[in-house]
């Protein structure tokens, strides 16, 4: 490797929304994240929407129930 031209790694703390803290090493000291694996439904089980931008009440909003009634309507035939 050559001397001088890679940057510093330092221990950081990566700090998500749910106040979970993961001590690893970055460049950066501090990161802050929305979603860590202590909190992402995929990894916690749960049935929840990850969704920052209102795309999911928009949509429910939009179609509300019919789009579940025509998505099992077409399951049938």
């Amino acid at each position: 490797m050559k001397e001088a031209i890679h940057p510093k790694l330092v221990p950081a703390k990566i700090i998500c929304g749910c106040g979970h803290v993961i001590q690893t090493f970055s460049t950066r000291p501090e990161i802050h994240v929305e979603v860590c694996s202590n909190c992402h439904p995929f990894f916690t089980g749960q049935q929840r929407f990850v969704d920052t931008e209102g795309r999911v009440e928009k949509f429910q909003k939009r179609f509300g129930s019919s789009y579940k009634k025509a998505s099992k309507a077409a399951k049938v035939n």
